[in-house]
């Protein structure tokens, strides 16, 4: 066998693999905690560096917006100059702005760091993953990598409100920026003893910086577009961001078709599973980020519950996430086909969602958290092994473009399921609200009490005791009844995702072990 031979039953790794893997972790688990991070760290910032509303926004979204529109361009280039090396320059990046944030003087120079800091995490998102494929060459052995690697993911979404709550109870709010350094230099440290380069064999070409341009052009106004609608409803000039960046995705691809040197090979492509394992796992994300936005607030603003309380009971769910990833790497191995393992990750969830139905204004906590393991169960599952199988489908000299092609498409399905689940619930929202509330109710205050549940029960606060009790009630209630609604449309999601996972990755063997040597990706031993 060529020493760097990378097929699905390749050598299998040994201790310096696995420990590698948990230094990756780190810095993974650290980038998916950065999107929830601020959740209650902005009314500190605000105080001290008293941004308007709008840079208030642009705080906590710039960071998505510049990592989702970056790792298109992040991945292509690791498989370029090598993934470790990559890497190690986007840890430098993400500390050294975590510091700059830490001590930011101005709104201005704060949303420039979580800028850089998105920067910082297209690199490391993909990379890792990259690596991860690269390192563990037994398919048994990669298919439980894969498996930490998005349990990683999913805890770091949940842990980021609780670290979050924790330092601002005891630090200033920069520590919630310092907490990345020491995993950061960790890694800087560890990551050249234990992590081994790979990257794609040499062309003589350039780096296509137009087709990086475009890529950016064509992601950052939809998921801004989305993102905007899933806030404010449908306007004029977020539909025109999702169309030009639409318009700009299309000559992209076109360039991609026609490029000598493509930035995302059209090679990736020609195996049958890594395009539907694309969709399928925006499907999962659709899904679970479009739900999630209810489940939250639902426990914090109809439940009552604290934001930090909240986030700690989200903990609860995540136990059984530990252990869904694993069964169903197991299942695999015992010979049951990925595709009918992820129908059934689906199924599972769509149970979770229908659970959900049974939460009520006045429920006790148990029932979204019930509600919400089952989902997690079921959407980790598909997610776990929908990257496995992309990963294993994708030639092994462009993991790392295949990872980013796997990222962008779970931040583009988050969005669009903010956006129309967003839009689904806040509907029934209002026309619940609309026919509860006390006809008697001031039209000012009728107009405040109908937008969202937050502005109802400020406006209760200053309204009459027994007409406040009423206006809360019925909000309370309208709400829940959105979340229905939301919950329906994802069940919805997830069943047709039962349905399709089985049809169209039926079969899909990995691609890698039919790759031509000159095409497998060149490994160089670490120093």
């Amino acid at each position: 066998m060529h020493p760097h031979d990378e097929t699905a039953s390749g050598p299998r790794a040994g201790r310096k693999e696995w420990t590698a893997l948990a230094v990756l972790m780190l810095p993974l688990l650290l980038v998916s905690m950065d999107v929830s991070v601020l959740y209650f760290a902005v009314p500190f910032i605000a105080r001290d560096l008293q941004p308007s509303g709008t840079q208030q926004l642009w705080i906590f979204d710039i960071y998505g917006f510049v990592l989702s529109g970056m790792l298109l361009t992040m991945g292509a280039l690791g498989d370029r100059i090598g993934r470790r090396k990559l890497l190690l320059i986007g840890a430098t990046a993400f500390g050294a702005a975590s510091v700059a944030a830490a001590y930011a003087q101005s709104p201005t120079m704060l949303i420039v760091c979580r800028a850089v800091l998105g920067i910082g995490g297209a690199t490391l998102m993909p990379s890792t993953l990259a690596l991860v494929r690269n390192m563990f060459r037994d398919a048994k052995q990669r298919g439980t990598a894969v498996a930490i690697w998005s349990a990683a993911m999913a805890s770091g979404v949940s842990l980021g409100p609780v670290l979050s709550g924790f330092l601002l109870n005891h630090f200033w709010w920069g520590s919630v920026f310092l907490v990345n350094l020491p995993a950061m230099v960790l890694l800087l440290i560890l990551g050249p003893l234990l992590v081994p380069e790979f990257k794609s064999p040499p062309t003589g070409r350039r780096f296509d910086l137009l087709s990086s341009l475009l890529s950016f052009a064509a992601v950052l106004p939809v998921v801004y577009g989305l993102k905007e609608m899933a806030a404010d409803g449908f306007a004029a000039g977020p539909a025109l961001s999702i169309a030009a960046g639409l318009a700009v995705g299309a000559l992209f691809v076109r360039r991609q078709r026609t490029a000598e040197e493509p930035m995302i090979s059209p090679e990736l492509f020609r195996g049958r599973g890594f395009g539907p394992a694309v969709g399928v796992n925006a499907v999962a994300m659709f899904a679970m980020a479009g739900f999630t936005v209810f489940s939250t607030q639902y426990m914090q603003l109809v439940l009552g519950k604290s934001p930090l309380e909240a986030a700690l009971w989200c903990l609860i769910p995540s136990v059984a996430v530990g252990g869904a990833a694993p069964a169903a790497t197991a299942l695999v191995r015992k010979g049951v086909d990925r595709a009918y393992v992820i129908g059934g990750g689906f199924a599972v969830a769509a149970v979770g969602y229908l659970a959900a139905l049974t939460a009520g204004a006045t429920s006790g906590i148990w029932v979204i958290l019930v509600s919400a393991g089952i989902v997690a169960v079921g959407i980790v599952t598909v997610m776990s092994l929908i990257t496995d199988l992309a990963l294993d489908t994708a030639p092994p000299h462009r993991s790392s473009s295949a990872a980013a092609l796997l990222e962008t498409g779970q931040e583009f399905g988050a969005a669009l399921g903010t956006a129309v689940l967003g839009s689904l619930g806040t509907a029934f929202y209002r026309h619940d609200v609309t026919d509860t509330v006390p006809a008697t109710l001031p039209p000012e205050t009728f107009r405040t009490v109908h937008e969202t549940l937050g502005n109802a029960l400020a406006a209760a606060g200053h309204l009459p005791s027994p007409m406040a009790s009423a206006v809360a009630t019925a909000a309370r209630g309208a709400f829940t009844t959105g979340m229905h609604a939301a919950a329906v449309g994802a069940a919805v999601a997830v069943t047709a995702g039962a349905v399709l996972a089985p049809m169209l990755l039926r079969g899909v063997r990995p691609a890698a072990a039919e790759t031509a040597p000159e095409a497998v990706s060149e490994a160089v031993t670490a120093a």
